[in-house]
């Protein structure tokens, strides 16, 4: 796994740029957006294959932003918020996010996650669904395995 793109959408730059070290030290290339407002623009520009998102943001908050993307990609999305209430994890996890880690994190658990996330997603998404016999195509899913 190496050369995939993550966006982090986080305002509090040291966070940001903490877990930008430690993905590019994991051969990601990874891009920094430090508020809402321009996080769907980012996104649609850099074509990333997974987000890490922080919930409270300026202008738009992550919620907001993680509903919109959902409804444009099914890319993974990592939650990361100070805030650990039950309420805020069942509301990211019922708009579309793919998992949830409070602050403060372990940045090696966070590269874990990404890693898991990311393996999942290509394998399930056509790359390696491929080799499987499986063709994905939109809503559209056929299984090869199992024509004879």
């Amino acid at each position: 796994m190496a050369n995939e793109k993550i966006l982090i959408i986080e305002d509090d730059n040291d966070i940001g740029n903490l877990l930008k070290d430690y993905l590019v030290n994991e051969a990601f290339i990874v891009r920094i957006c430090d508020n809402g407002g321009n996080a769907v623009k980012v996104f649609e520009s850099f074509s990333p294959e997974l987000i890490v998102l922080d919930i409270m943001l300026p202008e738009v908050d992550g919620i907001e932003i993680c509903r919109i993307i959902r409804s444009l990609s099914v890319i993974p999305i990592i939650m990361l918020s100070a805030k650990s209430g039950d309420i805020d994890k069942i509301l990211s996890l019922g708009v579309g996010a793919d998992d949830y880690i409070t602050k403060p994190f372990s940045p090696m658990e966070v590269i874990a996650r990404v890693k898991a996330h990311l393996r999942r997603y290509k394998t399930f998404s056509g790359e390696q669904a491929s080799a499987l016999g499986k063709k994905i195509f939109g809503k559209l899913n056929i299984d090869s395995r199992g024509i004879k």
